[in-house]
């Protein structure tokens, strides 16, 4: 599913406009864009929660030359499922 079959998703399931679905979604992904950025940790419950973690810097390998180079330390993102969204995938 992408971003568009998302909005009409959200836009058949709520009862919002297709417009309003979309400005909700931006707002969504813009709130939490801002708290992980802060490094806050969003949870919705049921759903799953998002946090920021921090990769150590390492060495790895090029596979097509076999050198080794240096893979810098940063910050990912993580998600982990809530227990009510694992059991509806199973």
């Amino acid at each position: 599913m992408n971003k568009q079959e998302l909005i009409v998703a959200i836009a058949a399931d709520s009862g919002l406009t297709k417009a309003d679905s979309k400005k909700a979604l931006d707002a969504f992904i813009s709130a939490t864009s801002k708290s992980l950025k802060k490094g806050d940790r969003v949870a919705l419950v049921g759903f799953g929660s998002f946090s920021v973690s921090k990769r150590a810097a390492r060495k790895g390998r090029n596979p097509q030359t076999g050198k080794e180079i240096k893979i810098a330390a940063k910050k990912v993102v993580k998600f982990k499922p809530g227990a009510e969204l694992s059991k509806n995938v199973k």
